[in-house]
């Protein structure tokens, strides 16, 4: 079903280097899926936000900032420091805005948290964070306990939370499986919810168990608007890879 874009923020009405990579990437993930984006005007049009969505195949990065692109907003994304120190990859990620996170002490993951959410207030920017940290492990492909990450940059810079669902990459790039091109445009439907109530939460510094609920919250959303698109309830209770002897890995962020 066809749907209305929202308008263009002025972030990316303003040239920027986003303008030749999205020449290039838009029409290349265009033929490979077919996106059928509801909420989109759920993003503010102007102003710093998070982006929290579910995470289970490869391709999931390039179909979240298409929909983002056409969402009207720039799509950065935090992204693990080492990937910045690669030639020409670093580049683009610096010159795009991405955010870098590396694994590191609770002490010093607090500083680079509010040095990020400094920065993203300053210019007015959104990110990208995916809360389960990597691909879930869910058996069904449901969001799996999530990471603190995300609640504490929107936390710390009080700023919304907008959670994210989207199905149907896994056609293109199964979890840990090889890429399956054809029949080109696969359908991949994707939603936006409304921002996630963190008020509760708002206004003090949490202890880790406050953090956890926080995120809980979070998780609960997206695995909501997930069984929206999916069309069957999700499970009462996210999956903890700690508890069924599985070691998380793909990490990026904590």
């Amino acid at each position: 079903m066809a749907r209305s874009r929202p308008r263009a923020s002025e972030e990316k009405r303003r040239p920027s280097v986003f303008w030749p990579l999205a020449a290039i990437v838009v029409p290349l993930v265009s033929l490979v899926v077919k996106l059928d984006i509801e909420g989109a005007e759920k993003i503010p049009r102007e102003g710093a936000y998070v982006i929290a969505p579910n995470h289970y195949s490869e391709f999931d990065p390039l179909v979240v900032a298409l929909a983002v692109w056409r969402a009207g907003r720039l799509p950065r994304f935090m992204a693990k420091e080492s990937l910045f120190r690669i030639p020409v990859l670093g580049a683009v990620l610096r010159a795009t805005g991405m955010v870098p996170v590396a694994r590191q002490s609770s002490a010093a993951a607090a500083r680079e948290t509010l040095n990020a959410s400094e920065t993203l207030v300053e210019h007015g920017r959104g990110v990208i964070v995916y809360p389960e940290g990597s691909l879930t492990r869910e058996p069904n492909l449901w969001p799996m306990r999530g990471k603190t990450g995300a609640v504490r940059l929107a936390l710390e810079a009080d700023i919304p939370v907008i959670p994210m669902a989207h199905w149907g990459t896994q056609a293109v790039i199964p979890r840990y499986g090889k890429l399956s091109l054809w029949p080109l445009r696969k359908p991949v439907a994707v939603i936006f919810g409304d921002p996630v109530d963190l008020d509760t939460f708002r206004g003090a510094k949490l202890p880790p168990a406050g953090l956890a609920a926080a995120t809980d919250v979070v998780m609960k959303d997206i695995a909501g608007l997930l069984s929206t698109l999916r069309n069957e309830p999700a499970p009462s209770a996210r999956w903890n890879p700690g508890e069924h002897g599985q070691k998380e890995t793909g990490r990026l962020e904590s």
